[in-house]
C-alpha cells in the first residue's frame, strides 16, 4: 500500500535524525567539535484534485485542490558553526580561534586540510604539529632551546633562549576561511578538506577583517549541549517508533 511507502520514508528519515544527534552525543567532550542537524523536505505530491479546476457539478471553479504526499526525505546535514566555549589549558601551544577562521595543516599527501581544534605540540625536529603529527601550514619551528614560548592574538609566535632576553620571532600563524562552511567535506580526525561548494580558501592574519583571534593556552571546546541533545534524541525516538508502528498496520 502507498500508505506504508510514505510511512517507510518518514523511518528512514527519523533514523536519520537519531544518528545525527547520536553523532553529537558522541563528540560533546571532542575538541572543536560543531554540533550537526538534519534538516528534511517533503517530496513530491500527487494530485487527487487539482485546485482552480472547473467543478462538474456546479462549473464553478474550485477553491482548493485535493493532493497527497508522497513523504520525506533528507535535504542535508548541516554544522552549526557557532563558536564553543574556550576552555583554559595554560599549554603553551594549545591555541583556540575566537571568531571565523581554521588553522590549515599539510597532510602526509602534501594536500591541506583545516581545523579547529588547536591542540598543538612539537615534533621531535620543533615543528609544530597537530596531536596526528600534522604540520601547521605555514611552518613553523622551534630551537630545542626555546623559552617562553608566547603566542599573541595576531598570530605571531615569538621565544626567548637561555640568557637572553629580548623575544625572537619564530613565525606567523595564518588562518583560512570560506564563503561557505557548511560546504566543507568532514574527513574525520577533527579535520576538512575544501570543496567546490565551499569555494576556495581565503587566507589571512588573525585579528585581521573577516578574521578571528587566537587565544594562547585555550582550546575550543564542542558546541553541544547535552541536555538539548538528549531531548530531541527523545522526541526522535518518538517519532520513529511511530513511523516503524505505522509501518506494521494492516489494511
Amino acid at each position: 500500500m502507498r500508505s506504508l511507502d510514505i510511512a517507510g520514508t518518514g523511518m528512514q528519515a527519523q533514523t536519520t535524525n537519531v544518528e545525527t544527534i547520536s553523532h553529537n552525543i558522541a563528540n560533546m567532550t571532542t575538541t572543536g567539535y560543531k554540533k550537526r542537524r538534519a534538516e528534511f523536505q517533503d517530496l513530491v505530491y500527487q494530485d487527487l484534485r487539482r485546485a482552480g479546476t472547473m467543478s462538474s457539478d456546479t462549473g464553478d471553479l474550485v477553491p482548493s485542490g485535493a493532493q497527497i504526499g508522497l513523504g520525506v526525505r533528507t535535504a542535508g546535514i548541516y554544522r552549526i558553526n557557532e563558536q564553543g566555549t574556550l576552555e583554559q589549558t595554560n599549554n603553551a601551544l594549545d591555541m583556540a580561534v575566537e571568531g571565523r577562521g581554521y588553522f590549515r595543516v599539510t597532510l602526509p599527501s602534501g594536500e591541506y586540510a583545516y581545523t579547529r581544534d588547536g591542540t598543538f605540540s612539537l615534533s621531535e625536529d620543533g615543528t609544530i604539529v597537530t596531536a596526528d603529527g600534522y604540520i601547521l601550514n605555514p611552518s613553523i619551528s622551534l630551537p630545542n632551546n626555546a623559552e617562553n614560548i608566547t603566542i599573541d592574538q595576531s598570530g605571531q609566535v615569538q621565544y626567548t633562549v637561555s640568557g637572553q632576553t629580548n623575544a625572537q620571532v619564530a613565525g606567523q600563524i595564518q588562518l583560512v576561511t570560506f564563503q561557505n562552511e557548511n560546504g566543507l567535506a568532514a574527513m574525520g580526525q577533527n579535520l576538512f578538506t575544501s570543496t567546490t561548494s565551499s569555494g576556495d580558501p581565503i587566507v589571512g592574519t588573525p585579528q585581521s577583517t573577516g578574521f578571528g583571534s587566537i587565544r594562547q593556552g585555550f582550546v575550543e571546546e564542542s558546541s553541544v549541549n547535552v541536555v538539548t541533545e538528549i531531548t530531541d534524541l527523545i522526541s526522535a525516538q518518538r517519532a520513529l517508533l511511530q513511523s516503524f508502528c505505522s509501518q506494521d498496520l494492516k489494511p
